[in-house]
């Protein structure tokens, strides 16, 4: 059932939302508490107090707690408990999360051969939950799992896939791998060294070890799609128990050392995430303290924006950040009629974004958009290909209209997809259909949970073709706070898959995957950020996708919690690597 936002909410929220922007927040201290925006300014409730249970919620059950077979920020944030990349991002405020640092290497990678080389060294010591060694050849197990078993693990990006030197060489993944050689273009020549050799240059390979993909794996211990239940730790936090669909448990990893990591404290006793809870309960029990994050990192429900934002004392405990992601409603360019550019360029002007904005939650919940790169992401540039006009609070759809006819296709149907548990989404998605209704498109909307959104349908090509999906809710965020990261798996040809895959639109155009991949090689930062705008251009003179909103998360911070920290890292999120319990 479509639940919308009330009128006289959405006008509280409009103007509350005014007051919240204008508010100072915080002065980047440590314990700039009781203001709004104070955890996007520094880090709220500072603390090394040790002990008590942090609780974690959240409104589905994730796609998978493997770190090899996840591709959502808030599992990639949560997964650092118990699971260290090469690399990862310090815990800091805004921007100040992009800082990348090394986290299971000692340091940063070490290229040569141009950039197609790249050579990392672990950490001395580093032992998993049952007190085994972690050596480089677990690193080169999780990569070839992740990457190339994808009919069993088939959620994570295909970044390493893409981009090995011997990806064309046959190599069907470890699980069917007879040799049990494993890649060519991986190497590790001692238990601390591994080296990874690139068919081109990459000049942001460090932000790519940074994703869950490189945390080891001993492949002895490997349970293929089933690994996701028990985790073997390398974090501050191992697995204590996993009820699939109710609740998973982290408790103290035994094994681990401060003196192999100087970015984990282990301040909790217990850590709690209890799954498929509604979002207005995880609302109330981040306000009561019974609960202390809302994992997926979404913000509240609408009835609670409204609550609080006209009261001022719930207000100051909010963050309103932005997070490197977009909102918006990809056009599949292979599903009839929208595989004619007119077709596409006509949606382009006929959804009412302001009217998705208001569905959204108003302004707070993001500005209006009209580009692919967020506002805060390197290489963005201003600019609107498909301008709308207002007459009061009307779209003018003349333009619309004017291309819809040179399109064709007249009367149509198709379907949208939005997910099911994104009560905000659906209320998009309704809006977009709304819409489309002034132009002769009939819309139907088939929505499905989360944790199956990419892996069974959104994400499926044969299932988008056989049900006549057109149109595809999504909310996307960076991989890394690059514009490669950004723009790579939501446009790339070759990252286009059979099941978890991303780039919604199916576009596979030959001058934007160069423009990619010639950008990516350059080691020089302006001019791959001249690149990814030309980019983002040359996706909207496509009509691949229509940006709705830039994305802003409007969060409650619980009094109850420490090291609350809103990072730009992990779009918007509270850093969870080193939360605890206020005393």
């Amino acid at each position: 059932m479509r639940r919308s936002v009330p009128v006289a909410a959405v006008a509280a929220i409009t103007s509350a939302g005014l007051l919240l922007a204008g508010c100072s927040g915080g002065k980047g201290s440590s314990d700039s508490s009781g203001e709004a925006n104070a955890a996007t300014k520094g880090i709220v409730n500072a603390s090394d107090a040790k002990g008590g249970t942090v609780t974690y919620a959240i409104s589905d059950a994730p796609e998978s707690f493997d770190p090899g077979n996840t591709y959502y920020a808030f599992i990639y944030n949560f997964s650092r408990l118990y699971a260290r990349p090469l690399t990862t991002f310090k815990p800091g405020p805004g921007s100040k999360g992009n800082q990348l640092t090394p986290d299971l290497a000692e340091s940063m990678g070490k290229p040569s051969d141009g950039g197609k080389t790249w050579t990392y060294k672990l950490r001395k010591g580093v032992k998993y939950d049952d007190g085994s060694t972690v050596t480089s050849q677990d690193v080169k197990y999780a990569v070839e799992r992740s990457n190339f078993a994808r009919d069993t693990l088939s959620l994570g990006p295909n970044y390493f896939q893409q981009f090995l030197k011997d990806n064309d060489g046959g190599y069907k993944g470890p699980y069917k791998d007879k040799s049990k050689a494993g890649l060519k273009s991986i190497e590790t020549p001692d238990d601390q060294t591994i080296v990874f050799h690139l068919k081109k240059p990459f000049a942001e390979f460090d932000y790519l070890v940074s994703a869950p993909q490189t945390a080891p794996v001993p492949q002895a211990k490997d349970k293929g799609a089933d690994y996701t239940k028990s985790v073997l730790s390398t974090g501050s936090y191992k697995f204590e128990s996993y009820e699939e669909g109710k609740q998973l448990t982290l408790v103290r990893n035994p094994q681990w050392s401060a003196k192999t990591d100087p970015l984990r404290k282990q301040l909790p006793d217990k850590i709690v995430l209890k799954l498929k809870v509604a979002q207005s309960t995880i609302d109330k029990d981040l306000q009561s303290g019974n609960t202390l994050v809302d994992l997926a990192g979404r913000g509240v429900d609408g009835q609670t924006q409204a609550q609080l934002l006209t009261d001022p004392k719930e207000k100051a405990n909010t963050d309103n950040a932005l997070g490197q992601r977009l909102v918006y409603t990809a056009i599949n360019t292979k599903v009839k009629p929208f595989d004619n550019i007119e077709c596409r360029k006509a949606i382009e002007y006929a959804i009412d974004k302001k009217a998705v904005q208001t569905s959204l939650g108003g302004p707070i919940r993001g500005e209006l958009a009209s580009t692919v790169l967020p506002t805060d992401i390197d290489g963005y540039q201003k600019y609107d290909l498909y301008p709308q006009k207002y007459d009061g609070d009307k779209l003018d759809l003349t333009e619309a209209k004017k291309h819809w006819d040179k399109c064709g296709a007249g009367k149509t149907t198709t379907t949208i997809l939005a997910r099911n548990d994104r009560q905000d989404e659906v209320d998009a998605a309704t809006s977009v259909i709304d819409s489309l209704k002034k132009i002769g498109v009939t819309a139907k909307i088939q929505s499905y949970p989360t944790s199956k959104y990419f892996s069974d349908y959104a994400g499926v090509p044969k299932f988008n073709k056989k049900n006549n999906v057109g149109l595809i809710m999504m909310q996307w965020g960076s991989d890394f706070p690059t514009g490669y990261g950004y723009l790579q798996q939501i446009l790339n040809g070759k990252a286009i898959s059979q099941s978890g895959n991303t780039n919604l639109s199916e576009l596979d155009d030959p001058e934007i995957n160069k423009l990619l991949e010639s950008a990516i090689a350059n080691t020089d930062k302006a001019a791959r950020e001249k690149a990814y705008a030309e980019i983002d251009k040359k996706t909207m003179e496509q009509a691949a996708l229509v940006p709705l909103t830039y994305f802003k998360v409007l969060m409650y911070r619980s009094p109850k919690a420490t090291n609350l920290v809103s990072t730009s890292a992990f779009s918007g999120q509270y850093d969870y690597l080193n939360i605890g319990v206020k005393k």
